[in-house]
């Protein structure tokens, strides 16, 4: 009895132990599941990011000389005679001047931003469920605004300093009488001349910016092929998923309502960004006696200050050529993350 006793004992102990070897092995997994996840997530945004911001890079410089340009003295007219100027004076260089920077800035903003915006659904998702005592509710279009808002400011105030460095790099021209030579130095110098707090000089209203500007291109896309693939009023769905050409359609909506009712932020910021840089480019502090000032006491005053001096429009500088940037790169930023996500295997739909 004794000797049977010990025998099922010592089989129960060695089940106990099998069991727990098991659970500790699935207990590795899946974090290294969930770790991998993360990562193909994260360089999907990268990589649309990436992408999407290189193939209009020249529309996004013209954009910003036209944004600070001293309104005394006004070397770009428009957009195509800018592009024109550009070119003949500096090259294809010029034409991708401060673009090292902006991808060394949008890669990792991207890829946050993304990762921000899944998880930050899956959360409200949740919660969402969880007050309505509804298990099957489905993210609205003003849930999919917060967590696009959410997404938007963590991904911006994690990489600002280098928007703000990317902004006077992309500003400065061959006879700027003080060049940054790159990323490092621009940062270096920054910090040395103007302090710590210049990195972040027009953040407030970026912050403010972001809110509409990602929120509505997250809520917009993802609300618009919801709508699309559940109604399919248009005859567009094949195989129960929307084409690349119909993706991209409603990418450049969603980046086109965002931007147009975010641009005036824009602008207020990047001329807060240029505050304080004694050697700016002649394109931001303007020529010969017609010469002016560049300071702004904070948001609200480079409000007035440009409305006062410029006029309600100066609010919209640069509008077209970014208009034009930002319909194919909200576009292509949204299909590329999508397409590297299935190569990947990575399931990428919030709501599902």
């Amino acid at each position: 009895m004794a000797s049977e006793d010990v025998k099922r004992t010592e089989s129960a102990a060695v089940s106990t132990i099998v069991n727990l070897a098991e659970e500790a092995r699935e207990g590795v997994k899946a974090p290294s599941y969930a770790f991998k996840s993360i990562c193909k997530s994260l360089f999907a945004g990268g990589v649309a990011g990436g992408v999407s911001r290189t193939a209009v890079a020249p529309l996004e410089r013209m954009k910003i000389l036209l944004q600070v340009q001293n309104p005394h003295s006004i070397k770009y007219s428009g957009t195509v005679q800018g592009l024109k100027y550009i070119w003949r004076t500096e090259g294809l260089r010029g034409l991708f001047k401060g673009n090292g920077t902006n991808c060394a800035r949008i890669v990792p903003n991207s890829a946050v931003k993304f990762f921000s915006y899944e998880q930050a659904s899956k959360g409200i998702l949740y919660m969402y469920r969880q007050r309505t005592g509804n298990e099957n509710a489905q993210l609205t279009p003003l849930l999919r605004l917060g967590a696009g808002a959410t997404a938007g400011i963590i991904a911006m105030s994690a990489t600002y300093p280098m928007d703000m460095v990317r902004g006077r790099l992309t500003v400065q021209t061959a006879n700027s009488p003080y060049q940054y030579r790159g990323i490092a130095h621009a940062l270096s110098t920054v910090l040395r001349e103007e302090g710590p707090r210049a990195l972040y000089r027009g953040w407030l209203p970026s912050v403010i910016g972001v809110v509409p500007y990602v929120g509505l291109n997250f809520a917009v896309y993802e609300s618009l092929k919801d709508w699309l693939l559940k109604d399919n009023p248009f005859g567009l769905v094949q195989n129960n998923d929307l084409t690349i050409v119909t993706r991209l359609t409603c990418g450049a909506i969603a980046g086109t309502v965002g931007q147009t009712i975010a641009y005036p932020l824009d602008v207020i910021r990047r001329r807060m960004q240029m505050v304080g840089w004694k050697d700016a480019s002649a394109v931001v502090t303007g020529e010969g006696r017609s010469k002016a000032s560049l300071e702004y006491t904070g948001m609200m005053d480079a409000f007035r200050k440009t409305v006062r001096h410029e006029g309600f429009g100066a609010l919209y500088k640069g509008l077209v050529p970014n208009s034009v940037k930002v319909v194919p790169s909200i576009a292509i930023a949204f299909v590329t993350y999508e397409m590297v996500k299935e190569v990947l295997g990575v399931e990428f739909r919030i709501s599902d």
